[in-house]
């Protein structure tokens, strides 16, 4: 184990958006971790800060940690007595949440890992020179990176202000989606097998299952599926003005996943 740290350090992988969004809710949380973001800090000295008691802050540093947001480490006490604990965040994430009519989407994204010119390849042109500005050096100047993070702060302004519209347009599509299926399937439990197709975004769904899984125990699946398929398939040519010419067994639409056996 390397020197200073302690037995319970690893961190361990936050895969549960509802635990992150669990731990980001309380804002105390998210004071302490604005502080860590910036430099390891020990708990009387976060406690001052934010203005919370020590014992309090101590709970949710161990429900940070528990949580694999933040580590700790022993470090040698400056005025020579016993090691103190300090904690830091170590791990990088970006939470992304949508919430409005036909639009719920709820992710965490991790970072990218590796060097400045490591990430050259996905990074916007306008902020590539920052990239390679900063090859090869540990440390720069404030005036300098200040200047950088004008230069980073512009263009994720303008990737923020896509992505809005980009959200935008994929919240018109799905309202569009939603008033066919309301008009063209009777049933709440079609509505939500179609839906649960939809919110897929392009993955390939086997319907075999999705039927079977939604409606477990029901004693005609095989032709409710039967039925899903033709009215997909009737729907295309209807909704889009154009006639479909083609064999009953021909699979028109990859979406509709394997026919069932």
């Amino acid at each position: 184990m390397e020197e200073g740290r302690l037995p319970n350090l690893e961190l361990r992988s936050v895969t549960d958006i509802d635990q992150v969004l669990h731990l980001l809710q309380n804002k105390v949380r998210r004071q302490i971790l604005e502080r860590l973001a910036r430099e390891p800090h020990y708990p009387m000295q976060l406690s001052e800060l934010i203005g919370v008691s020590q014992p309090a802050v101590v709970k949710h540093l161990k429900e940070l940690e528990k949580g694999g947001m933040v580590s700790k480490r022993k470090v040698p006490s400056e005025k020579g007595g016993p090691p103190r604990t300090v904690y830091a965040v170590e791990r990088a994430m970006s939470i992304h949440v949508d919430i409005g009519p036909d639009l719920f989407r709820c992710e965490e994204r991790k970072l990218p890992a590796g060097g400045p010119m490591r990430l050259s390849s996905s990074l916007p042109t306008a902020s590539i020179p920052v990239a390679e500005s900063l090859s090869g050096r540990k440390k720069i100047a404030v005036a300098e990176g200040l200047a950088h993070m004008r230069t980073l702060a512009s263009v994720l302004e303008d990737l923020d202000a896509q992505r809005d519209a980009l959200i935008s347009l994929h919240q018109h599509v799905r309202q569009r989606v939603s008033a066919a299926v309301e008009a063209d399937f009777e049933s709440y439990e079609e509505r939500s097998i179609i839906q649960t197709m939809v919110e897929a975004t392009g993955d390939r769904l086997d319907l075999t299952a999705l039927v079977q899984q939604e409606l477990a125990g029901h004693p005609d699946v095989g032709d409710v599926i039967t039925a899903l398929r033709s009215r997909l398939e009737k729907q295309i040519a209807r909704r889009s003005g154009q006639v479909i010419a083609a064999p009953l067994n021909t699979e028109l639409r990859w979406y509709l996943g394997p026919k069932s056996r």
